[in-house]
């Protein structure tokens, strides 16, 4: 079957590929590991097509992941769940809802700026998700929020686990385009902060049209002293990673490692965790950390797959022969990596997507670090768009509640998460004003 042909390129795709692509999709329906699909499919389009030796799939499984920067991602993940289990999550809790609690709709914007707290430790939304659900849903409930509506407002949250620095996508990214991921950290700071913002505000509109919270303390500033001075270890984590990232100190994996001990230490001072939590602790991260790096594997040899097989140019073609207007087209990149974080996790849409889609953003003249920026917030977005964003699942399971009542109360998210990802998309210093 031939694909496409234009100005000398001709890309021919016949059954080899179309057949693994189909039994990929079929597979995912019926809810096999995202590892095992791809790893399947990448086998069957490799043995079938004869593009590149089959043999590259065991080479590329290790090579792939035997990188230093891919160290964080397990540190990171370790240090979020000690965080928790020390109860320092608590203390940034106290210290959000000392800032912005005394207002009204107070304690649910709280609760965003303490998932924005979280990201800066844990660099997963999953996590937060998670992490903070435990801690404020019931307590949103009690304030007055619809258990639906608190669900949704800690999913949007959550969202901000990817987007504010460190975040694992961003280290990902970085990894799988050769970016330096102290870099992306860096263009991602006002993303990060505008999507916190947007959701805060979102909270606030939603409250003042619903009537969900009317806090009934007021701003203290010796509320707010008492707080950082309670959780002033608490904090102590996040500027450790950000102060020795930024200050070029520390490389994102050993600002990890720094996080990772400093908790620890907090925790065995002030006796909240003992050596006898360390198992626990390794176990559950190791668990999380055991779903991410085999899908980062199996990625590989299908990204490097696809390559052989010219998709990306072939991608970048196609969509020019469509329009040769950017805005649509970015409005296309835009619309595909949303849909695509709504069905798959960030990892696989990364190391698949990101190699297939840069070629066509450096063709309209886009930076590749914006790029980078534009497509990890997209993503975000998928996390919470009805009926299957990954953090509605996460909070109905930690709840409950029915995963189409968190979705129908997460819509207003969406649409204000999504006009960020416009304002990025189209203002490129928003991304690369630091270069």
């Amino acid at each position: 079957m031939e694909f496409l042909q234009q100005d000398g390129f001709e890309l021919v795709l016949g059954w080899e590929f179309y057949v693994p692509l189909l039994f990929a999709l079929i597979m995912i329906i019926f809810a096999v590991p995202v590892w095992a699909v791809l790893g399947v499919t990448s086998i069957s389009m490799l043995y079938f097509s004869e593009v590149l030796p089959l043999g590259l799939v065991g080479e590329a499984l290790f090579d792939g992941i035997d990188a230093f920067a891919l160290i964080a991602v397990p540190l990171f993940i370790l240090t979020g769940d000690v965080l928790v289990r020390t109860g320092l999550s608590n203390k940034l809790l106290n210290i959000a809802e000392a800032l912005v609690g005394g207002f009204r709709s107070g304690f649910g914007t709280a609760t965003v700026l303490v998932c924005g707290f979280f990201a800066c430790i844990s660099g997963s939304d999953a996590a937060g998700a998670a992490g903070v659900g435990r801690m404020t849903i019931d307590r949103l409930v009690e304030q007055g929020y619809p258990k639906p509506y608190a669900c949704a407002l800690v999913a949007a949250g959550a969202c901000t686990g990817i987007l504010i620095p460190p975040s694992i996508a961003y280290i990902i990214i970085g990894l799988i385009l050769g970016i330096s991921a102290s870099t992306l950290f860096l263009a991602a700071v006002i993303p990060g902060l505008m999507v916190i913002i947007t959701i805060m505000i979102t909270n606030v509109v939603m409250n003042r049209i619903m009537g969900y919270e009317n806090a009934g303390q007021g701003f203290s500033l010796k509320r707010v002293w008492d707080a950082v001075y309670d959780g002033r270890f608490a904090l102590l984590v996040p500027f450790i990673i950000m102060g020795g990232i930024y200050s070029g100190i520390f490389t994102p994996t050993e600002a990890a490692a720094v996080a990772v001990i400093t908790t620890i230490i907090i925790g065995l001072w002030k006796g909240t965790i003992t050596v006898a939590d360390f198992p626990k602790m390794l176990a559950s991260s190791a668990k999380v950390n055991g779903v991410i790096v085999p899908i980062i594997a199996f990625s590989l040899p299908l990204a490097q797959t696809l390559a052989a097989l010219e998709i990306p140019q072939g991608f970048v073609f196609a969509m020019t022969s469509l329009t040769e207007n950017t805005t649509v087209i970015i409005l296309m990149m835009i619309g595909i990596l949303i849909l695509a974080g709504c069905v798959m996790e960030t990892t696989p849409n990364i190391v698949i997507l990101a190699p297939i889609m840069l070629p066509l953003a450096q063709e309209i003249g886009m930076n590749e670090i914006h790029f980078c920026i534009m497509m990890v917030t997209s993503l975000g977005v998928g996390f919470i768009t009805p009926p299957l964003g990954l953090n509605l699942f996460v909070v109905s399971g930690l709840t409950g509640e029915p995963i189409l009542k968190v979705a129908a109360k997460a819509v207003p998210y969406v649409f204000t998460m999504a006009a960020v990802v416009l304002l990025l998309a189209f203002i490129p210093q928003l991304s690369l004003w630091a270069l």
